[in-house]
């Protein structure tokens, strides 16, 4: 979502009667969720305006909050949308687990890092002054988390004039979960160098190069991981865990030995005890393999609830629909633990990485919080019904809408459009001689008889209180342009800049096969930024931020030194290309499935639908190295660039 900025139209809140009873009634600490009490405090909202309804008691009540939705999906755009109303606010997505219960997977490192943020800002003792504002789902409201106490213990400062080893430091770096690594480019990454030791903490922007006089630390500088180069100097920097499995790097070895010795491979077919062993091995030499989470629910043992700040209020969107969720997953979950038990790839008694429902219901009952409802039959009491209607929906008729926007001027009506084409509806309500220009914020409330005209995209409209109107996309045009999220990944970006050189060849996961041909900064609406230069068929350029490098890989394929054909920008080429090659070998991975089926042994393994596509894929389709996959050739130079203006 575009940066947007509505809070001017929180204050419009105060004049509803029935908000600022709720308002009242959550200031009471006695009120409880509405899980398990018959008291509990209840809104009956709008679905749309319940993102606004929150953004305005999180202003009012100024203390934590953690929202709860059924649904992933639905957690991201609530999140989204409160990034609208409250931009100011510290206001978190904690994301559910990429990878599925019981599923032996590298970790999902952007998602982790999200997951290492959120816990870190609730409780971190230097997280800030703004109080936190977190949005989850079900699915990762029941996840079992590392120790509260273990996590929080991490956490420690390294100021400019104390008195430490800069080898102590690395190993209290490494118990936390930090790679050394000869250049430190992303979050979870420490390196040393003599007497100068880098450290980027997953809850910063930007790393940090320690530099000492002996074992004092003499400055603290601030630098840019693409190019080294320091950005300023702080006077100290707060370093916290880079993990989520922190347990096997920190327990003593009697008992980790006694965790991991009580897993049970019996049960387990040879591939996998063979696998399984390896990996616990390496975990008893604090030496955490790739597929590491899998085993944190051997050590993990408490929820995002204990996480919780004490004054926190939980908001329950629709308890009902979360229940049933949080029982979907759980169902789902036990269907996959069957199932791999059955096949032998599950070791016998393994704990289960999430919490039931039910198990999680007390801990919350015993929150203040607040449970949001679209519909209810309740009424006073702690029952609070928000005066929000329907918005009209005009499908795209902007004559008629132009119309109807005199009328509700004349009327003493505010109106607020929140638009992804202000620019041409402030053109043609000029032509109607209505002034609106296009905004990019709302600061303060519009007075009423006032039309605000604003770019950005919004989920969804309302009429509250029957005299101000909020209209978006969906009520103007009938449908909401979908913006493709784009995650930003950490990457090493010099381990790719150092890999491909210009005049190679690439692959962008989305436009196909082009030419590297450098780097160029370029100016943009946050100043000026790097992009690379992919040249394709007919001349045609696309310049790729240098924050999206994952999207772009080495591409070696072809025979001999014939070049590849360049793809072409703007067509479906490259789509029908993926398409073509993905039919092709799933084709191939049946017939060869049939084979193997009908041979009574093959080498003595059992080949399974994945493996044999991942085996013809890698045959049939050109290669491409990701930058995670692309090892630096030769040496880094032990006396590199120190950041040193």
């Amino acid at each position: 979502m575009e940066s947007l900025d509505l809070s001017g139209l929180l204050d419009l809140a105060g004049e509803m009667p029935e908000y600022l009873g709720l308002s009242r009634a959550l200031g009471d600490n006695q009120a409880v969720t509405a899980v398990t009490a018959a008291t509990a405090v209840t809104a009956e909202v709008l679905d749309a305006a319940k993102p606004y309804l929150v953004a305005a008691l999180y202003r009012a009540l100024a203390r934590p909050m953690l929202v709860v939705t059924a649904l992933p999906d639905g957690a991201r755009r609530f999140a989204d949308q409160l990034t609208a109303w409250c931009p100011a606010a510290d206001v978190r997505l904690f994301p559910e687990p990429d990878a599925l219960p019981y599923e032996r997977v590298a970790a999902d490192s952007p998602g982790e890092l999200d997951r290492l943020q959120v816990l870190s800002a609730l409780v971190s003792p230097n997280s800030g002054a703004t109080a936190p504002l977190v949005v989850v789902s079900a699915h990762g409201f029941v996840q079992r988390l590392p120790r509260r106490d273990e996590f929080a213990g991490c956490f420690h400062r390294v100021e400019v004039g104390m008195e430490i080893e800069p080898r102590q430091l690395i190993e209290r770096w490494q118990s936390s979960g930090y790679r050394v690594e000869s250049l430190v480019e992303v979050p979870g990454t420490a390196g040393r160098r003599g007497g100068i030791i880098d450290v980027f903490p997953p809850t910063s922007q930007l790393p940090a190069r320690v530099e000492f006089f002996g074992n004092t630390v003499e400055s603290i500088r601030l630098f840019d991981p693409a190019t080294q180069r320091s950005v300023g100097d702080v006077q100290s920097v707060e370093v916290g865990p880079a993990t989520e499995l922190l347990a096997p790097l920190r327990t003593e070895p009697s008992e980790l030995a006694a965790i991991l010795g009580s897993v049970d491979l019996g049960g387990c077919n040879p591939e996998a005890r063979e696998q399984l062993a390896e990996e616990i091995s390496r975990l008893s030499e604090r030496q955490p393999p790739p597929t590491a989470q899998f085993y944190a629910p051997l050590f993990n043992g408490d929820s995002l609830v204990d996480y919780l700040p004490e004054d926190v209020l939980m908001v329950l969107d629709e308890a009902g629909r979360i229940a049933a969720a949080a029982a979907d997953f759980e169902e789902k979950s036990e269907e996959l633990r069957t199932a791999k038990l059955e096949r032998g790839e599950l070791p016998a008694a393994f704990p289960v990485p999430h919490f039931t429902w039910d198990e999680m219901a007390p801990a919350v009952a015993g929150r203040p919080g607040l449970e949001l409802v679209s519909w209810s039959r309740g009424n006073g009491g702690r029952h609070f019904r928000m005066d929000f209607a329907v918005a009209p929906n005009y499908a795209g008729q902007l004559k008629a809408f132009i119309g109807r926007v005199k009328r509700m001027l004349a009327a003493g009506q505010r109106l607020v459009l929140v638009s992804h084409q202000a620019s041409r509806l402030s053109e043609l309500l000029e032509d109607e001689d209505i002034v609106a220009p296009a905004l990019k914020s709302v600061m303060e409330a519009p007075p009423a008889g006032s039309l605000a005209l604003v770019q950005g995209l919004l989920a969804g409209g309302w009429v509250m209180g029957g005299d101000t109107l909020l209209l978006t996309d969906a009520e103007l045009f009938g449908f909401i342009k979908e913006q493709r999220l784009l995650k930003k990944r950490p990457v090493a970006r010099r381990k790719l800049s150092l890999d491909i050189k210009p005049g190679e060849y690439v692959v962008h996961v989305e436009h196909g096969i082009a030419q590297f041909t450098g780097f160029r900064n370029m100016e943009t609406e946050g100043g000026e930024k790097e992009f690379l230069t992919l040249r394709y068929a007919s001349g045609d350029r696309l310049y790729v931020p240098s924050d999206q490098v994952d999207r772009v890989g080495r591409y070696i394929g072809g025979r001999g030194d014939q070049k590849p054909a360049l793809s072409r920008l703007g067509t479906q080429e490259w789509t029908r290309a993926k398409q073509r090659v993905k039919e092709s070998v799933e084709q191939m991975a049946e017939e060869l499935l049939e084979l193997y089926a009908s041979r009574e042994v093959v080498a003595g393994f059992a080949f399974s639908p994945d493996a044999v596509w991942q085996h013809e894929l890698e045959a049939s389709f050109p290669y491409v190295e990701t930058p995670d996959q692309i090892e630096v050739q030769g040496h880094v130079k032990e006396d590199m660039e120190t950041g040193k203006p």
